[in-house]
């Protein structure tokens, strides 16, 4: 292994300053009260439920982290590096959920920097997935037949720690309209694409205009069948999930939501609040989940978060093996503990709330599921099927075209 750098973020600004508030907020838990009286005492209802002043209280430094948790030593570690590495970001709303004595604390994991991000291991790479390679266009990756990820900003309100695209996040390199309408062409001449991602960075951060911009120029495109966006707001800002905004999407449809969810602790009143509202609103929500170590590799921790996901109207969607990223080693699990979760799962839950478990091909080879074997062998033309309690099942194939000249064949009574 070999050591990396990495940098305390520098001030960051939001891609726009339109304001913006949650109509119906959700009450507060009492944990997100002490927190906001202790840190934030100037600051009113009003500001609290306002996500650009959630994003423009972003806790970004390392005094500004320390004065609200106990650092570990391999906490503080990780600020005494200066690179150009992922930048640290973490709303105060989401904060509040942050164990400030636990170190091991899901959330408090996935947000704060340790040591172990220095470590460089064998076949970790800045851009595993190979988007860089797939890109046709700067911010659009066309790996699949037909449809693109368009990735619209580099911004997030918070940056989990292992993150695919730590290599370019938070670098305020995003090109706006400009960039946006190269992609936007490439779409419009190709018109295998019928399915657009819309991703980043969070485009959630963006404003409502500008997402009412984007959405529009997309519509517009005839081939364009469905829109999908990728977003965490609704976990570490559900304060932008406000009646302008929902106006703005359901002028849209059909439109997708994928929502990254990590852990039970992140479904609050007010995150399951964003969901329902986004439901309400007309757009089917799916769930896409890393696995991590130490954070949610372990049947109990998966079945709950799934089922908890379920009760708000989103579809577990994804279960992904964490990418190789550089400095990801102690987040990622062998794939063995996600085929027994996925085996923990299936049969043993409803179907509805069992994702699929991928690996995103190191290299763009793209997604490739993951399944315990269900497929014991065969028996003459039967075949031998296992189902989620190990026993063993005869099914009567239908042979092969090849293999009918052979087949018994018997009348129908």
């Amino acid at each position: 292994m070999e050591a990396k750098v990495l940098i305390s973020e520098e001030a960051e600004e939001p891609p726009s300053n339109a304001a913006g508030t949650l109509s119906r907020p959700a009450s507060p838990t009492p944990n997100s009260l002490v927190f906001r009286q202790t840190h934030f005492p100037n600051a009113s209802d009003s500001d609290w439920n306002d996500w650009h002043w959630q994003l423009r209280n972003r806790i970004t430094s390392f005094s500004g982290l320390a004065r609200m948790i106990q650092l570990s030593d391999s906490e503080r570690n990780a600020f005494q590096f200066r690179g150009a590495t992922l930048p640290m970001a973490v709303t105060p709303y989401y904060a509040s959920l942050i164990d400030p004595e636990d170190p091991d604390q899901p959330i408090r994991r996935a947000m704060v920097p340790v040591a172990s991000e220095l470590l460089v291991s064998p076949g970790e790479a800045q851009d595993p997935l190979g988007e860089d390679g797939h890109s046709p266009v700067k911010g659009l990756v066309h790996r699949y037949p037909d449809r693109v990820l368009f990735l619209v900003t580099d911004y997030c309100s918070s940056y989990c720690r292992y993150c695919t695209r730590s290599r370019m996040v938070g670098k305020r390199k995003s090109g706006g309209k400009t960039q946006w309408q190269q992609a936007i062409n490439y779409i419009a001449s190709h018109p295998e694409v019928r399915d657009v991602l819309i991703s980043g960075g969070d485009p959630l951060t963006l404003s409502d205009r500008q997402l009412d911009w984007l959405l529009g120029r997309l519509r517009a495109i005839p081939h364009v069948e469905m829109i999908r966006i990728g977003t965490k707001a609704p976990m570490v800002l559900p304060q932008r999930i406000t009646d302008e905004l929902l106006a703005v999407l359901k002028k849209y449809h059909p439109l997708w939501m994928s929502i990254h969810c990590m852990h039970p602790d992140e479904l609050t009143e007010q995150s399951r609040q964003a969901c329902i509202r986004l439901a309400d609103a007309g757009i089917p929500l799916g769930s896409q989940t890393v696995l991590l170590a130490g954070i949610n590799d372990s049947v109990e921790t998966m079945k709950r978060l799934m089922h908890e996901l379920l009760k708000i109207r989103v579809k577990p969607y994804y279960l992904y093996q964490c990418d190789p990223i550089v400095g990801s080693s102690h987040f990622r699990t062998p794939v063995s503990r996600g085929l027994e979760i996925y085996q923990g799962l299936r049969g043993h839950t409803s179907g509805y709330g069992v994702p699929t478990y991928v690996i995103d091909a190191p290299g763009g080879g793209g997604k490739i599921p993951l399944i315990p074997e269900t497929v014991v062998g065969r028996d003459g033309t039967d075949l031998l099927i296992r189902n989620y309690e190990g026993n063993v099942y005869r099914y009567p194939d239908k042979p092969s075209d090849k293999g009918l000249a052979g087949a018994e064949v018997f009348p129908c009574e």
